[in-house]
């Protein structure tokens, strides 16, 4: 029996997952957590072999959360199971040591086969990450600007394109306003950007996140 652990804010993706390996052979769901704090708190107390994890939830950003997990807890394979679909998360999602990524619209129809596949000590990605990476491989050497964000950074990126304000930025990090506004300074210097206009230009020329958001 894969013991699992669902990490997810929203209790509607939580009830789904839950219900999809429910109602295939081989699985028990053994403890859930809707944020960053909630999700330590349970690797800690609960024995699983997989945690399927987003990578958007309130506290921490989910590729600081998978670091932190691995830290923890380097026996417990993660699944990370997100909106994303762009590479840049997924290549940092598998350095910080995660075993899979999944997009949340493909989850329905890949779920098991993935949490299957991590569990037994395999890598899974969702076929439409696949692409995207294997196009990804085309792209020139050099770094680019935004490659020079941290993991915080780049989601602090994200979000301000999004057209997020500061002070709402910092109630989904948990942090302060005056610690976003420092994150956004950092990101402008290592961009060489001159204003919030023209990082929102950079990540639409380059496709940096899902017009979706």
């Amino acid at each position: 029996m894969t013991r699992v652990l669902i990490a997810d804010d929203h209790a509607l993706v939580r009830d789904g997952l839950r219900h999809i390996l429910q109602n295939a052979s081989g699985f028990d769901v053994a403890g859930e957590a809707n944020d960053g704090p909630s999700t330590l708190a349970l690797i800690r107390s609960v024995h699983a072999h997989v945690i399927v994890l987003d990578l958007s939830m309130p506290g921490r950003t989910g590729v600081e959360l998978v670091k932190q997990i691995k830290l923890e807890t380097p026996g417990l394979r993660i699944l990370v199971l997100t909106m994303h679909a762009e590479h840049q998360y997924a290549v940092r999602a598998f350095k910080a040591g995660a075993s899979g990524y999944l997009t949340k619209e493909s989850a329905s129809a890949e779920l098991v086969a993935a949490v299957t596949k991590v569990a037994a000590g395999g890598v899974y990605v969702s076929l439409s990450m696949a692409e995207s990476l294997a196009q990804s491989l085309t792209e020139p050497a050099d770094t680019l600007p935004h490659q020079r964000l941290s993991d915080r950074e780049l989601d602090v990126f994200r979000r301000l394109t999004a057209g997020q304000t500061l002070s709402e930025i910092a109630e989904a990090l948990c942090v302060s306003a005056k610690t976003v506004s420092t994150y956004k300074t950092r990101i402008l210097e290592k961009m060489q950007m001159p204003h919030d206009v023209a990082l929102i230009r950079y990540a639409v020329r380059h496709k940096l996140f899902d017009e979706n958001e």
